[in-house]
């Protein structure tokens, strides 16, 4: 892309390289729930469905594994990683003491929740595959959109490092209790308060939101037979 000649005019954004792009797509499959739990990603067969070689895939799946998304085993390859009940409960115990208090600062510093009403405002919620994909990436941005305003970059920086594996543990949950839609409502509520400036009750109602959805799918949750009930609250 040609740089801009001009100091008024805007530097077109750097190609994304082949790498970034299988990751990506990689990413947004098993964020879906297209790639499932424990489904083994082979390197040729997913370069045959993105159209590129082998080598990007690789080195996209080292990428995926050090953000929690995909695991590796010398034997096996790559393969969807498995949340089970114990990593689940350390990530929602993070969610539940870290997102809550940046929510409520958002709204104590007046951020404006704009993209956040953007995002509720084109849910359609529904029963099928297409419909959960699109849940699932609704509730990403939805999480971001609140507590992106909440003053503190470093701890928005946690809270996006937690969403990948939180959006895993949120399909696994959605496979075991389909909930989205009585989620949807949920958010509408977390949002209401949190427009009104009752920071207070943001901060309660998405607390409880976090646990809630934890306490009904872990029953279902590898591992959870050998772990005692934790409690986030």
């Amino acid at each position: 892309m040609p740089v801009a000649s001009t100091s008024s005019a805007r530097r077109p954004p750097p190609p994304v390289s082949r790498t970034d792009f299988v990751r990506d797509a990689i990413k947004e499959a098993i964020l879906s729930g297209e790639f499932g739990p424990g489904e083994t990603l082979v390197e040729a067969e997913v370069g045959a469905l993105l159209g590129v070689s082998k080598t990007p895939v690789r080195e996209a799946l080292r990428i995926l594994a050090g953000s929690g998304l995909v695991t590796m085993s010398t034997y096996k390859g790559a393969s969807v990683r498995v949340m089970d009940a114990e990593s689940a409960h350390a990530v929602y115990d993070l969610r539940a003491l870290l997102e809550p208090e940046a929510v409520r600062r958002a709204v104590e510093h007046g951020a404006d929740f704009g993209d956040a009403r953007q995002v509720l405002a084109g849910v359609e919620t529904g029963a099928d595959a297409a419909d959960r994909a699109k849940a699932s990436l609704t509730n990403r941005l939805f999480h971001r959109a609140l507590y992106a305003g909440c003053g503190n970059p470093l701890l928005v920086e946690v809270l996006d490092g937690l969403r990948d594996q939180a959006a895993l543990i949120t399909v696994t949950g959605w496979g075991i209790s389909p909930t989205w839609q009585g989620e949807a409502a949920e958010h509408r509520a977390i949002l209401a308060a949190a427009e009104s400036g009752n920071a207070r009750q943001a901060e309660h109602l998405l607390r409880r939101h976090i646990t809630d959805f934890l306490d009904r799918v872990a029953c279902g949750l590898p591992g959870e037979h050998s772990t005692e009930t934790k409690g986030t609250r």
